[in-house]
């Protein structure tokens, strides 16, 4: 009996489970649903099985029409305002009352699509809030008088002192107050190298302790630190409507009012002011509501926007939608993120340097391997670096000893080395090596790492995110646009200064928290109108989705790739222009489209009133014209 209990619970979570995953596409598979049953129906009123065309006719209405239908009513009754989507399934009523099943099919069966598109775009749009809880630790090692207490980061106070340990997440913003150690802030400044933090600096919620035990002093409320602002503005942006969608929305609200009082006067003044009977009266408001739906209005832009997405999609840029795809050809600025955007990301060894009478290749033998025994990244580089130079194996080393913060010292023979920072091995020392080479490879936005010998520098390895091929291309291109381009980055002025110089930004703005890169997205927004941001990382989801346009890199993270609009899935940077490129093209056709549907519409009802057109001719320049926009919006397919 239990068994068999099991099995029905089992049975009965899968089938909730395939519920799940079938819901956010259920709109998508009733509106395909709907189609089928149209041809089925059309099919069968082609060879004279009339009743059975009108119930298929009535399923199609019923099942495609339901979602907007049902959201029609809802948001009628909640803004107290009549939309499209009531108007349009007005116009298929209508269509049926006087006989053309057919034509109200498929006017319910478009703008379902349509509908059921963008509701699975938007569902996907929502997952970058999740995605970013999960990096925020939900608990902390909380200390008491030398008592560690697990406790639920939201019961944290200001003034609490906490234990994290090595490889763990800051729980909660702070200061340290006991230890030193490494930290990477990627998921706050986007700066792909860890920053040595001591007493007294500052960590924050959601980065990574590398290597060293820190307590640290709770400064913040966990609903206060920079990671919750990072969520945020994430929401915040996301919920502002574009100016464009909300004059769509009030344009939409105008034109049902107009088009449903001038057909209720159609049903009964021609008859008392022109004479018409009560038949040709009804017959020929039932005409207007045909005629005046906005069905090649709607068709003027989804088809456009579905070819220049496809387009897009096989050139490597994926586009979330039409309206971001349409913004793209109105841009005046656009700012990129410096790491893993405009550079590849990750540091990389440029410069190896040793005093004379030395062999490099010794040197940096030697110093690889004692950096083989840490994790930094800078340490990671040297040895790859290493291996693809020298082609030999690192050496076998007994005693190492990871200074945190500072380096890694070890023994070898006689000798003891050192291989680190500047403070490590005497900061006077490391400014003279070599007539200043360490400050000069500084200024050119490098990180160096000293090699010491018993009391001696021997070596420097200079390490440097490098700027990516293509990035002087991409922003040559957009350059000649006319698109005024900006850097954004976490990074210290000289490291900047150098990167700008090398990619030829127009402008750069450094160390840029989060919170900062919105705040400079808003003044470029005021200064240029039009602007889209271009970024790979957590810390640029806030400024994605702020921007007019979001790009993310396709190699960055789940959050920026959900945050933003438009993905460049091969990480190249010169598709920018491409994109810009198709967007205008597309905005063309668009703009074709518009104007020559309401021109279609204008005419259909003055012949209309005019009593020049029957139904068949006014069924006829409605969804023909629907279908010459729709051909003129695929020519998109072919753009290249």
């Amino acid at each position: 009996m239990e068994a068999e209990m099991n099995r029905v619970a089992e049975v009965q979570a899968h089938n909730e489970s395939r519920l799940e995953k079938i819901k956010p596409h259920a709109e998508l598979i009733a509106a395909i649903l709907s189609g089928v049953l149209i041809l089925i129906g059309w099919i069968l009123e082609k060879n004279e099985f009339t009743t059975a065309s009108i119930v298929l006719f009535l399923f199609a209405f019923v099942i495609g029409g339901f979602a907007k239908a049902k959201e029609g009513i809802e948001d009628t009754i909640e803004n107290k305002e009549l939309n499209v989507e009531m108007l349009m399934i007005f116009a298929a009523i209508g269509s049926a009352i006087i006989g053309y099943w057919t034509e109200g099919a498929i006017l319910i069966f478009i703008f379902s699509m349509s509908g059921a598109l963008e509701t699975y775009t938007m569902n996907k749009s929502h997952k970058e809030i999740s995605a970013l809880m999960e990096l925020q630790p939900e608990e902390a090692l909380v200390v008491t008088n030398g008592i560690e207490k697990i406790t639920a980061v939201s019961d944290l106070k200001i003034g609490d002192l906490i234990l994290v340990k090595p490889g763990e997440r800051v729980p909660s913003d702070g200061r340290i107050v006991k230890g030193q150690t490494n930290v990477d802030e990627a998921a706050i400044t986007g700066e792909s190298i860890p920053v040595t933090k001591g007493i007294d600096e500052d960590v924050y919620a959601g980065t990574v302790n590398l290597n060293g035990s820190i307590t640290v002093e709770i400064t913040k409320a966990s609903t206060e630190t920079l990671f919750q602002k990072i969520i945020q503005l994430v929401q915040s942006a996301q919920s502002e409507k574009s100016p464009s969608q909300l004059f769509i929305e009030k344009f939409e609200g105008t034109y049902v009012k107009v088009v449903l009082a001038v057909v209720a006067l159609m049903m009964f003044l021609p008859h008392f002011l022109l004479d018409w009977t009560w038949t040709e009266t009804f017959y020929r408001a039932m005409i207007l509501l045909v005629v005046a739906s906005p069905c090649a209005l709607v068709a003027s832009i989804m088809p456009a926007s579905l070819s220049a997405i496809s387009n897009g999609a096989r050139h490597g840029i994926l586009f979330k939608g039409g309206v971001h795809l349409e913004n793209l050809g109105h841009l005046k600025a656009i700012a990129f993120d410096k790491t893993g955007t405009l550079t590849k990301g990750k540091p990389e060894v440029t410069d190896v340097f040793v005093l004379e009478g030395l062999d490099v290749e010794e040197i940096l033998s030697i110093t690889a391997s004692i950096e083989s025994h840490s994790t930094h990244p800078l340490a990671n580089a040297i040895v790859q670096y290493s291996k693809k130079e020298l082609h030999k194996p690192l050496m076998t080393l007994e005693s190492i000893e990871d200074v945190s913060g500072y380096g890694v010292q070890a023994s070898i023979a006689q000798d003891k080395w050192k291989i680190g920072k500047a403070d490590f091995v005497g900061k006077d020392a490391a400014d003279a090596f070599l007539d200043g080479v360490a400050p000069k490879l500084s200024s050119e936005g490098k990180t160096v790492v000293f090699a010491k010998k018993n009391d001696a520098i021997v070596g420097v390895v200079a390490l440097k995110d490098v700027v990516r091929d293509e990035t002087k291309e991409a922003i040559k291109t957009l350059r000649k646009k006319g698109i005024y381009t900006v850097m954004l980055t976490g990074d210290s002025q000289s490291t900047a200064n150098a990167i700008a110089a090398e990619s030829h930004v127009d402008e750069f703005i450094a160390e840029c928290l989060p919170e900062n890169k919105v705040d400079e997205l808003k003044k470029l927004k005021e200064r240029f109108g039009q602007v889209a941001m271009v970024g790979d990382g957590i810390n640029d989801a806030p400024a994605l989705a702020t921007a007019n346009v979001g790009i993310a890199m396709g190699e960055g993270s789940g959050v920026a790739l959900e945050t933003a609009d438009v993905v460049l899935m091969k990480n190249e940077l010169p598709r920018i222009a491409e994109a810009i490129k198709l967007s205008e093209k597309m905005n063309q056709i668009v703009k074709q489209n518009v104007i020559f549907s309401i021109s279609v519409i204008m005419l259909l009802i003055i012949t209309n009133f005019l009593q020049f057109i029957d139904l068949p001719f006014g069924v006829i320049g409605h969804e023909g014209s629907t279908i010459l926009v729709i051909l003129n919006g695929l020519r998109l397919l072919k753009s290249n």
